[in-house]
């Protein structure tokens, strides 16, 4: 074993390879066609930094012969084995695939294990009890099994926070009781503890994650460990477990949007970071799908790279855990393309300029969800988000808790469509407004907390049907909520609703801005965001881009000559990184599986707001140097005449 190359740790780590096939009871034959010439050529080719497979999915049966848990129907050899052989050979870290709290077969096996519904059943998703054995009883056996018997590096738990249902088990009603001394659980949204009752339901999970990391720590205190998609969207919240790193697998279809929110929202948490990509696309009432092609994960990579985090990507095991190798030849293109951009945007950090905000609050009242944001929660910030993209703008996804401190780091703040807001943070964005800062408020329920400050009165209207015409003369149509103006005072109105598709006949105001102290409080009086995502025209991002403009008109980086490239400045070291990213292609296409082709955008011309003229100016990873630059007043001038899919401008001073 001393003679092993060292592997890194997932801190350390940039990019990477997942695989899992949630082995089931139609598993008889496990490690039939897997060798160890097929995983050490995977490695050759592709050379990722860790790769993680397969050891127990949703199902519950183990894909490796387990004297713990419930091993797979049958075995011809042991798969796992072959895996940790090749990997420790290259030099390459394994983490395991492992489904945490969906497990179907614990839950057969021993129904007290399971997360029970109000009539006492268990869940249809096998999901288990957080405050239950389960935990105790076979997840951390199997974990140090593996540590012991495989000598794994970590463990990627898969069906956790996503996983966790409303539990009425006879476990829950114990803790419940502990907790709070009541006899009975909230059955409905109605009931008044309701909230309470999904906020206890939260930290039991958040205390079963503890548990077994606390647990792991005192035996195995190398072994790494990262819940699925805890402290991301899911779980918006500041990262105080002991993970070791925060990762979550983007959705298949339109994961270049997904990833650009998701991506967004880890960077903020003080942990390491990735996203994981589906190497595939299909419906999800498909059992079929069809392998992306490495143009469009190398889209999606580069959503993840510009915000400085990890990447990987998932492929299917087949169903005795070898894998497809010509899919390698992909996996092995993607890789390259991060592998070319890892010293110029790993780690690095984003120089703050808009932030739109993520209401944690809103999040954790929904009614019906624990940590799951389907359904559309998101659609709206999505929205949000791709819109201030579409207008060359670098934005960041603040959570209340990011902003506690610093606050003012951001020139312009974005409160969207959200239903609740705090007094207590509603205090902290208005005087950040009257220290100079500039906060712009979208929506009708939103404008409705800060109507008073906005200087309106009046009253949200559904299923409207009116016309907006921006600052460049042409006007679109919005059948979405607005809020209707009744009275204002000194506020300003900057862009008017019409009744029909000609701006005549003005109705109420669509956009205003108020004076506020030192700083700008503004407001956009429809739900643009939900009808960017699902409804988006030219006028809508103009319509953002007029508003963005009039609160912050001098960002750090100016680019102009298409829409279609996404902006994300950051710092790494003493250099500022400038990332172009071509946002063109059909990823929000439901119709559209996979592309492999994007039409090149450019010319574009760039500005940068410089304190000081720079040595060099560097096109990455081609490692150009851009000779023809201007430098006056504090501004660099330059032009790049296209950009292919992910470019980064490196200024060294």
């Amino acid at each position: 074993m001393s003679n092993l190359p060292c592997r890194l740790k997932r801190s350390e780590s940039f990019v990477g390879l997942h695989f899992d096939f949630h082995a089931g009871d139609d598993c008889t034959h496990v490690g039939k066609t897997v060798t160890l010439s097929m995983l050490q050529k995977m490695l050759d080719r592709t050379k990722p930094d860790y790769v993680q497979c397969d050891c127990k999915g949703h199902p519950g049966f183990a894909s490796y012969p387990t004297k713990v848990g419930t091993p797979s129907p049958g075995f011809i050899k042991d798969q796992l084995q072959l895996w940790r052989q090749a990997t420790a050979e290259a030099g390459v870290s394994l983490y395991m695939h492992y489904s945490g709290v969906i497990d179907q077969q614990a839950v057969k096996q021993h129904p007290h294990w399971a997360s029970c519904q109000a009539d006492g059943t268990p869940h249809d998703n096998g999901s288990t009890s957080v405050f239950g054995p389960y935990v105790d009883a076979l997840l951390i056996p199997m974990f140090r099994e593996l540590v012991d018997d495989y000598q794994v590096d970590g463990v990627w738990i898969d069906g956790e926070c996503w996983g966790l249902k409303m539990d009425y088990s006879p476990h829950a009603l114990k803790a419940w009781k502990q907790a709070t001394g009541k006899e009975q659980m909230p059955q409905s949204p109605d009931d008044p503890d309701w909230l309470d009752y999904q906020a206890f339901q939260r930290q039991g999970f958040r205390d079963y994650v503890a548990h077994y990391i606390s647990q792991m720590r005192k035996t195995h205190p190398d072994f790494e460990i990262a819940s699925n998609w805890a402290y991301s969207g899911h779980m918006p919240e500041k990262a105080t477990l002991d993970v070791d790193f925060i990762s979550g697998d983007v959705t298949p279809t339109n994961g270049f949007n997904r990833a650009c929110l998701e991506a967004r929202i880890m960077q903020g948490q003080p942990r390491p970071w990735d996203l994981m990509a589906w190497g595939f696309n299909g419906r999800w009432a498909q059992k079929a799908s069809s392998p992306k092609s490495a143009v469009q994960l190398s889209q999606e990579a580069a959503a993840v790279l510009a915000m400085g985090g990890g990447f990987q990507v998932y492929y299917k095991q087949k169903r005795d855990g070898s894998i497809f190798e010509w899919e390698m030849g992909i996996a092995a293109k993607v890789i390259e393309f991060c592998r070319e951009r890892q010293a110029v945007c790993h780690r690095a950090t984003p120089v703050p300029q808009v932030g739109l905000i993520l209401s944690s609050e809103s999040y954790y009242r929904q009614p019906d969800s624990l940590f799951c944001p389907w359904g559309g929660f998101y659609d709206p910030m999505e929205g949000h988000l791709r819109n201030i993209l579409d207008n060359q703008y670098a934005v960041q996804t603040p959570m209340p808790w990011e902003l506690e401190e610093d606050i003012d780091r951001f020139k312009l703040l974005v409160f969207g469509e959200w239903l609740h807001l705090s007094d207590q943070f509603k205090a902290r964005l208005l005087e950040y407004v009257r220290q100079g800062g500039n906060l712009l408020i979208v929506g009708p329920d939103s404008v409705k907390h800060f109507a008073r400050e906005l200087g309106v009165t009046g009253k949200r209207i559904d299923g409207c049907t009116v016309y907006v015409q921006s600052k460049a003369g042409v006007m679109g149509n919005f059948q979405t909520p607005i809020f209707e103006v009744i009275d204002s005072q000194d506020a300003q109105v900057s862009h008017w609703f019409y009744p029909r598709c000609e701006p005549l006949d003005a109705m109420t105001p669509a956009c205003t801005i108020r004076q506020l102290g030192k700083g700008k409080i503004a407001a956009i009086h429809m739900d643009i965001g939900k009808r960017y995502t699902t409804a988006r025209t030219a006028v809508a991002r103009d319509l953002m881009g007029d508003m963005l403009r009039a609160l912050f008109p001098d960002p750090i980086v100016q680019v102009t000559g298409s829409h279609h490239v996404d902006v994300a400045v950051n710092q790494q070291g003493d250099d500022l990184m400038i990332n172009l990213i071509n946002a063109f292609g059909s990823h929000a296409d439901q119709n559209c599986y996979t592309y492999d082709e994007l039409p090149a955008i450019g010319p574009l011309q760039i500005k940068v707001q410089l304190d000081k003229s720079p040595s060099k100016v560097i096109r990455q990873p081609a490692g150009h140097l851009i000779t023809e630059t201007d430098f006056e007043q504090g501004v660099l001038s330059f032009c790049i005449e296209r950009v292919d899919l992910h470019e980064i401008i490196q200024i060294q001073f």
